[in-house]
């Protein structure tokens, strides 16, 4: 009788011949899809001898070859395909582990850190700094060990191996511009991409320059800093947009200059915009009441709470989003939007439920409009903490690309600045806009009763007055609609204690 014993282990290695010699799987795979780039491994005629022994138990193979994967930029929402590689964190031969930072990048809206899924090795870098990456496109290369791939393995696809977008000239001279010479080179500095781009305007190497900032960040400071003590390149010629009033800046020469991200978005939002026909409509609100308001707030409920909470005050913003908001609930065709409007035949209004009020910033990148989600159903403390942080991760460029998705009507405070009128565009997906001008302290004739007589007189007043603006689309919004909606929102900005029966 045989042993049974001895069948088992025949039959296992059998198994192990039939593995390893491909029997299960003799279709060819590619060495360079994603997650499951395994080399071939054939096993020679010996080693199937010595599988097939009984005490073949005891066996040892070696473990399989690294593979290379193209690491892909991915979508990063809103329909956009490229984005400008603003900041590297790693080099070729850089060892990183998941979830590591690999580069940062700057997209039409936000700038956005790009982590590793991976474990491994920096292989290759595709793009320089400066350059434009594809979505879709490798922007690096990672060598990672077999049981790395073999995690991410039922979650990819195959891809085709692409050329680089860097010639053999560019790799070699970018090769040497990233291998660091000194101790010193090797270190990365914290700045942000908006601050980046200013010493690049002055031809400065911003790691030269000693930061200021938590952890050693530098900020726009300290370039300036740099730049009056005598260390700017005569050669560079800083934008004057980008260099505040109180700084000398000459532009020394005619250059051109390719549009930034920012630059692009809003070529190409306001080409779509030319197809509106837009109308203005501007009108006169006093906020004295809103004035005190305010004050009562600010001196009353942040004066006992200061230490507990995230905002030391309000300002008027918070008051204007939900009085703003508020007025929508009787004009909700203001925050619609027209979907299939190629053809008037099937040009419809989406009537949406949700007050995505989207605020105009001036960062230093540029303008960008994120939103405030559900505004009709916040408090406006929450509008205030809300508008709080959108403000602070706009000074360092890194609003999330959530908060920039899905707005429904928009808010400009232009006043902040200067000015009292404003001629807003309507982007394609809002029909309305609202601009507010600076308060200014004006004279006004009042009726009042005249202590004397007790008759009603007129009699000049200080009152503190604000230009409101308005743009809308005129295929389906009308001047009598904006008027409307402009003397509701007024009321309440004139007598907030009427937010006391509309709120909920």
């Amino acid at each position: 009788m045989p042993c049974r014993e001895g069948n088992l282990k025949r039959s296992y290695c059998t198994h192990l011949q039939r593995k390893f010699s491909g029997y299960y799987d003799s279709s060819p795979k590619s060495t360079t899809s994603i997650g499951t780039s395994f080399p071939r491994f054939n096993i020679s005629q010996d080693n199937k001898i010595l599988f097939s022994r009984y005490h073949s138990r005891y066996f040892h193979a070696t473990n399989f070859n690294n593979a290379i994967i193209p690491f892909v930029l991915a979508d990063v929402g809103e329909g956009i395909t490229e984005c400008e590689i603003t900041q590297w964190y790693v080099k070729p031969g850089d060892q990183i582990n998941e979830f590591d930072k690999l580069c940062e990048v700057q997209s039409d809206k936000a700038s956005v850190e790009i982590t590793s899924r991976y474990t491994g090795t920096i292989v290759k870098i595709h793009y320089n700094i400066g350059e434009m990456a594809r979505v879709g496109m490798p922007i690096v290369d990672i060598e990672a060990p077999d049981e790395v791939i073999e995690s991410f393995a039922p979650a990819t696809k195959t891809v085709e191996e692409k050329p680089s977008p860097l010639s053999s000239e560019s790799q070699n001279s970018f090769k040497g511009s990233i291998e660091p010479q000194s101790p010193n080179l090797a270190k990365i500095t914290l700045a942000t991409p908006a601050v980046r781009r200013l010493a690049r305007e002055f031809a400065i190497d911003i790691s030269k320059i000693q930061g200021t900032g938590k952890a050693g960040r530098v900020s726009k400071d300290d370039v300036l800093n740099y730049v009056a003590k005598g260390n700017r390149n005569i050669k560079a010629t800083p934008l004057l947009t980008s260099v505040p009033t109180t700084t000398a800046a000459t532009v020394s020469k005619d250059e051109i200059v390719k549009l930034s991200s920012l630059q692009k978005s809003m070529f190409k939002t306001m080409t779509r915009s030319l197809q509106i026909p837009h109308f203005g409509y501007s009108d006169e609100y006093c906020m004295d009441k809103i004035i005190e308001f305010k004050n009562i707030i600010n001196e009353n409920f942040f004066k006992n709470n200061r230490d507990e909470l995230p905002i030391k005050k309000v300002s008027f913003m918070p008051f204007f989003i939900k009085t703003f908001s508020t007025a929508l609930l009787d004009f909700p065709v203001l925050n619609a939007t027209i979907i299939d409007a190629e053809d008037v035949n099937t040009a419809k209004l989406h009537y949406r439920s949700q007050h995505n009020i989207g605020i105009a910033m001036d960062t230093p990148g540029g303008l960008i409009v994120p939103n405030i989600k559900n505004v009709q159903e916040k408090s406006i403390f929450e509008i205030a903490q809300e508008l709080h942080r959108l403000q602070e991760a706009g000074k360092q460029n890194a609003i999330p690309p959530a908060d920039l998705k899905d707005g429904t009507i928009t808010l400009s405070n232009i006043g902040i600045i200067g000015g009292e009128f404003l001629n807003p565009v309507v982007v394609s997906s809002e029909l309305c806009l609202a601009a507010i001008g600076k308060i200014n302290r004006l004279p006004r004739f009042e009726m009042v009763n005249d202590e004397k007589s007790g008759r009603l007189r007129e009699k000049v007043v200080a009152k503190s007055l604000v230009k409101i603006s308005f743009c809308a689309d005129h295929r389906v919004i009308d001047g009598a609609t904006v008027a409307r909606f402009s003397e509701t929102w007024k009321n309440l900005i004139e007598n907030p204690v009427l937010l006391s029966f509309k709120l909920k």
